[in-house]
């Protein structure tokens, strides 16, 4: 009897894309999309890893399940508010309403009385003038990067930033804002040293050839013991007196100052001390989307804005409309997150912990994204096994937990209240996959 290989009765390309259902996820999915999932599925079967009496339903399940995006929504169970790794700030409801909106045809540069062109974000620009008056005016660009280079170029390319060598800070990735400067034509005029730096250093490095003097707070990281440095006020009296720009760098974005955060620079304040212009992020303290926010006097304010790279590095539409809505409308989660409660933080984790007979430990959360850095924000952690973290890592939903100790920790803090039984229900799965365990406890 002839031997038939098994491979010849695996169904057709163009019957598979003719099935009810694939031809239905076209209004999803794009063609190439659907096309790649039939060819995995095919050749799933022809390695003999599938029968193929198999396929049709495998691919049927296939398209069902696949999404247009790669990302995955993730429960942050870490403690830290804003993670760099998640995206940082999550939108506010206002937010994400703001952004469905402007997905479509939107008047973010048009006058819809007259039909004229008008001033691109006007209203996220007049948003942030009203949650920071001390701002004469407002721009937004792409990210805060983006609003360091268009403040050296425009002020001082071809000529000297003056920065103390104790405000050289490296962000994420390797990026240092000494390069980003650099690569914009200006040069780095450095004063001071790493622990010490003082008035008459940057009193002494002003010429005819500095194009600004850029004060950066270092966010990310802290110098300690003998050290000093110059305050805002004393550097906007001296950059006042020979008319040359003052750019502060606060990097986490807080437009007014905060109790809770009482070390942590702010908009108003360097505004008030005297910085010609300040530059600050969307998606961190602020709670926004990712923006880079310069904000400061009418006339520098205007400089950059008329500068060509500032057409490079514009936000988009779906920025604009969620950094307004941000400011405008109710606590963002960053906010929430921020002055959470610390007696209903207990008595979330202890409910939770009840139900999985499992530990509490105290815990402190942090702000992240190289805001605050080392202030601990007090709280609580339910204390499981670390073998536990990976399973919640890659279960449904997603939940990220800080490995610490031996201990995989599960802190409450940035996780809405509405969410705690996701929470709940996740560590009870992902208990059941350690080996000798089960979903009664973890004793």
């Amino acid at each position: 009897m002839d031997h038939v290989d098994p491979r010849r009765m695996i169904p057709r390309t163009n019957d598979l894309l003719a099935l009810p259902a694939v031809v239905e996820a076209r209004h999803r999915l794009s063609e190439h999309v659907i096309r790649r999932i039939v060819r995995d599925v095919q050749e799933q079967a022809r390695r003999g890893e599938l029968p193929p009496s198999d396929v049709e339903p495998t691919l049927l399940a296939a398209v069902a399940g696949h999404k247009a995006t790669s990302l995955r929504p993730v429960l942050n169970a870490t403690g830290v508010i804003v993670h760099t790794n998640l995206g940082r700030a999550p939108l506010s409801a206002d937010a994400v309403e703001a952004v469905v909106t402007a997905s479509g045809y939107v008047d973010v540069e048009l006058d819809l009385t007259d039909g004229s062109r008008s001033r691109r974000g006007a209203g996220a620009r007049n948003a942030l003038l009203s949650a920071c008056p001390a701002a004469e005016d407002a721009l937004v660009v792409n990210n805060g990067a983006a609003a360091l280079v268009l403040a050296t170029t425009a002020l001082a390319a071809g000529r000297e930033v003056v920065v103390s060598r104790g405000e050289f800070v490296e962000i994420g990735a390797g990026f240092r804002l000494s390069d980003l400067i650099e690569s914009t034509g200006a040069r780095l005029r450095e004063v001071g040293t790493t622990n010490r730096t003082h008035l008459r250093d940057y009193e002494g490095a002003l010429s005819p050839d500095t194009g600004c003097v850029l004060k950066v707070h270092p966010s990310n990281f802290r110098v300690e013991g003998f050290t000093s440095t110059v305050a805002l006020e004393d550097l906007g009296t001296v950059t006042r007196a020979n008319a040359v720009p003052l750019v502060a760098d606060l990097g986490s974005g807080l437009l007014a100052p905060d109790s809770h955060l009482p070390d942590e620079p702010d908009v108003a304040s360097a505004l008030a001390a005297g910085a010609d212009v300040v530059i600050a992020s969307g998606d961190k303290l602020l709670g926004g989307p990712q923006a880079g926010l310069l904000l400061g006097r009418r006339e520098t304010i205007e400089r950059l804005a008329r500068h060509p790279l500032a057409r490079a590095v514009r936000a988009d539409k779906l920025a604009l409309a969620a950094l307004e809505a941000t400011l405008a409308g109710g606590p963002p989660p960053v906010v929430q997150a921020l002055h959470a409660d610390v007696g209903q933080l207990r008595r979330r984790t202890d409910a939770l912990a009840e139900a999985l007979g499992v530990p509490v430990v105290a815990h402190d959360g942090r702000v992240g994204g190289g805001g605050a850095p080392g202030f601990p924000l007090p709280g609580w952690a339910l204390q499981l096994p670390e073998g536990l973290a990976v399973h919640l890592r890659i279960g449904d939903p997603a939940v990220l937990p800080r490995v610490h100790d031996g201990s995989c920790l599960v802190d409450l803090r940035c996780i809405p209240v509405q969410d705690d039984h996701r929470v709940l229900e996740a560590i009870q799965r992902a208990l059941t996959l350690l080996p000798g365990r089960d979903a009664g406890g973890v004793g």
